[in-house]
This record gives C-alpha cells, structure tokens and sequence, in this order.
C-alpha cells in the first residue's frame, strides 16, 4: 500500500476540481463532532461500478444477473485488502441505497414509479483514496493496490495544485411544495387514524419540495452553500452520473461497522430550532430534553434498531450506552441515542445493511406496517432521500449516514424533503411546523418557497 502525506485544506475546496466528474464523491465531515466529524474523505475514477435501476442490476453499465446486494457483496469479496492506513476507510465501495431499494428487501414494492429512471443504488470501487484528519490537520493519498499507485501520485499532484475559489453559487431557484399545508395535515390526521387503531405506533411521514432546472445546474455550488448553512458531521457529495448528484447534510449516523466487528448506530428523534439568544436556545434544548412526546418517539425507534441489529449480532451483545442524547448542530438540536453490538462470525457488512436498511428512524414501527402506510400516504417515491450513504472498506469496516437534509438533483429538478415521525399524541399543525425547520437549510441553500413561508 502506498501512502502520501499531502497538505490538509478545507475537503470541500479540495474536491472541486473533482465535483463536475462522474462517479466523483466527497465524505465530509463538514462539522466538528467527538466522535462522528474526524475524518473526511475524497474518491474518484472508481475501478468498477455497481448500479441498481429498478430490478436491474447493472456491473459497469451492463446488465448482470442477481441483485445489487449480491453484486456488492461479490465485488467486495473480490478484494479482500487490511486496511494499513492511518485513518479507517483506505480503500473499498462508496456510495448509497435508496430508500425503495431497502423496501425491496422486505419483500415491497413501492406504489410510485420512477420516472426519471434515476438508481436506486449506486456504488462505485475505489482504490485510491484522499483522507483528510480534521482533529490532527493532516491528510493523506492512499493506493490499496498496487496497480493504482500511479492514479494515486496523479491525485496527489492534483490536490497541490492550489484550489479553485467558491463559486458564488447558483441564482436562486424557486421551490413549490408538492403538499399545501391543509393536505399536510390531512394526511398526519390519517397516520393517526391508523395508530390509534393499532396498526402502528409510529411513521415517519415526509413531503417534496420541488424546484425546476434546465439541466444545468451547478450541483456542487448547491452543495456548498448547504455546507455553509447547515454543517453536519455526516454530510456528502456524490455525483452518481448525469441522472443524479446527492448534495447532502445529513446529522445522523445510520451504522458504522469497525474493523474489530463492533456495530453503532444513532437513531435521531427529536427536534427543536436553534435561537440566536443563548437563554432562548438553552430553553429550547431544555424543553427537548424534558419532552414526554419526543422522549417517547425516541425510545420507540431505539427498540426498532435493537431488533434489527440483533438479526446480525452475537447473542446478548446489544446494548444502549446512551438514551436521549443531546447533540446540538447550526439549526436544530436533537435528541440522540446510541445502540451498539457485535456482528455474529461469518457476517459481513452487507449482510448488515441488509438486516437494518431502510433505517428505522426513517420509517416506523412496527417497521413493515410503517412502510406500508408511509408508500400509501406519501404521493412520490423516496428515491435516495431515507436511504443511506456508505462507505465499505475491503477490510470489512464500513460507516453510513441517514440521507436526511439533502438535496437530490436530477436533469428536471432539484428536490428537497422532509418530514418526522407521527406517534400518539403529535399534533399535525407542530409536526408540519417542525418539518419546515428541518427543511429551512436545503431550502434557503436553493431558492424561495412560493407561497407559504419556510418558518
């Protein structure tokens, strides 16, 4: 494995002269965090790709038998490689599963179609990696195998060179709402009806907004401005070709699978703005804290992820380090538990995902059910909003967000989403209102909200 220390600058503008690529992708740690915003991460000209288009699974562009998760699991396999690197990911399969792609695995379908043929999965395989360490300010160029050391000393040089400066972004673009507010909570109104019927205790209910372009969009210009308003530890750019770009800021860590087969996941429920007044934020956070209601949601969904890890974990090692965490990032402060485990002998890391995808804090519980309500209730399909961005190192290491706050970009459109988990006592007028706080920085990133205002 060849190694070169390279000189530690913002990731960000360091990626730019990648962002326009195809299959060019940016891991950022765009937000100080003690565990979770160390380390970010810069791949490009992967060695193989893995697509997944409705029931198509395509290997460099060509169609393959099996699934996509067979796909990945072989091509993983295919590279069995130590990591020897200074940092945790050197080298392996980067990329994200949308949320449809998890229903499949419960054996759904969803109801709405996919017009615009963008994937529902996308990997690509990486052996060349930029790493930058935040905590100690150094970076690193990393080859895996020996017939990348070349495309490595390549990236090396091209990261010297110095970079770009910001665009000035986008002019601002104009969102509609694929929901007004009367049918917002008309619908609420029904996943309470079915709660309090005793189909479920909880679903994550979310809505589109939407903004029309000419194809022509600087993706990654929205994903800067995003960055500026709204860092997160688990934020992403990935430019899956020219049907999609993620640009997102997600908070909230879905699983991360050490090396040593030690698992974590942070399920995040529960939400209060940030204030500018520090007496009126501490109130806020406090109120949050103290909240049977969201104190309730949270617990409801920990169990969720407690099942689901303990499908793939060894027997009696699921534990709950930390219940109703507090974490507070530029917008929103939440509430955060911690599940851990250990993944049973002869699992791997797609066996993981496929135990817990699509995650339990974006979806419900009873899980299925959820799903179900969710696909019946909601008009458009997810896509790559609920899903997961990954990465999986050839050692077996792997570590993956909830693709929340983020922006989805195709050829017609820029699409935003949000939303947030229904349970007994929610009342539709706050849940909407919430899920307009969580949409404020995708929003403001963009453009301006016709009609009613953004909160």
């Amino acid at each position: 494995m060849l190694t070169i220390p390279v000189s530690c600058g913002d990731p960000a503008a360091a990626f730019r002269p990648w962002s326009a690529e195809p299959w060019a992708m940016l891991l950022d740690s765009a937000a100080a965090h003690p565990q979770n915003g160390r380390y970010s991460y810069i791949v490009a000209e992967p060695f193989q790709t893995i697509e997944a288009i409705g029931s198509r699974t395509l290997l460099d562009g060509a169609p393959v038998a099996g699934g996509s998760f067979d796909a990945l699991e072989r091509a993983l396999a295919a590279h069995p490689l130590p990591a020897a690197g200074p940092f945790p990911f050197t080298g392996g399969a980067v990329g994200f599963i949308g949320y449809e792609t998890g229903m499949s695995l419960e054996g759904m379908r969803s109801r709405h179609a996919n017009p615009g043929g963008q994937p529902d999965m996308a990997f690509g395989l990486y052996d060349v990696v930029a790493a930058f360490d935040r905590q100690e300010r150094r970076a690193w160029v990393v080859a895996a195998r020996p017939e990348a050391e070349e495309r490595a000393r390549r990236m090396a040089a091209r990261l010297s060179v110095p970079h770009p400066e910001r665009s000035a972004g986008p002019a601002p673009l104009s969102w509609r709402s694929e929901l007004s507010r009367p049918d917002y909570l008309d619908r609420v109104g029904r996943v309470l009806e079915y709660i309090r019927a005793g189909d479920i205790y909880q679903a994550n209910f979310t809505q589109r907004f939407l903004a029309d372009v000419d194809g022509t969009i600087d993706a990654y210009a929205l994903y800067e401005r995003l960055r500026a308003l709204s860092p997160a530890p688990f934020a992403a750019f990935l430019n899956c070709g020219p049907r999609l770009r993620l640009a997102g800021a997600s908070p909230e860590r879905f699983i991360r699978l050490g090396a040593d087969r030690t698992i974590e996941t942070r399920p995040i429920k529960g939400t209060r703005p940030r204030h500018a007044d520090p007496a009126a934020d501490a109130a806020a956070a406090a109120e949050l804290c103290a909240s049977v209601k969201d104190r309730a949601e949270n617990l409801m969904i920990t169990d969720l992820l407690r099942n689901d890890l303990g499908r793939v974990s060894e027997i009696g090692s699921v534990r709950v380090p930390v219940l109703y965490g507090l974490e507070s990032f530029a917008s929103v402060h939440h509430l955060v538990s911690v599940v851990t485990s250990r993944l049973r002998p002869g699992l791997g890391p797609v066996d993981l995902l496929r135990a817990a995808c699509p995650g339990g804090s974006i979806t419900g519980a009873p899980k299925i059910r959820a799903m179900q309500i969710i696909d019946e209730l909601e008009v458009s399909r997810r896509g790559a909003y609920c899903g997961t961005v990954a990465w999986i190192g050839f050692d077996g290491a792997m570590d993956s967000n909830i693709v929340i706050r983020t922006l989805s970009v195709t050829p017609d459109a820029v699409i935003a989403q949000a939303g947030g988990g229904i349970v007994a006592d929610s009342d539709p007028a706050a849940e909407h209102e919430e899920m307009l706080v969580k949409a404020r920085a995708q929003l403001r990133a963009v453009g301006e909200l016709a009609g009613e205002g953004t909160a």
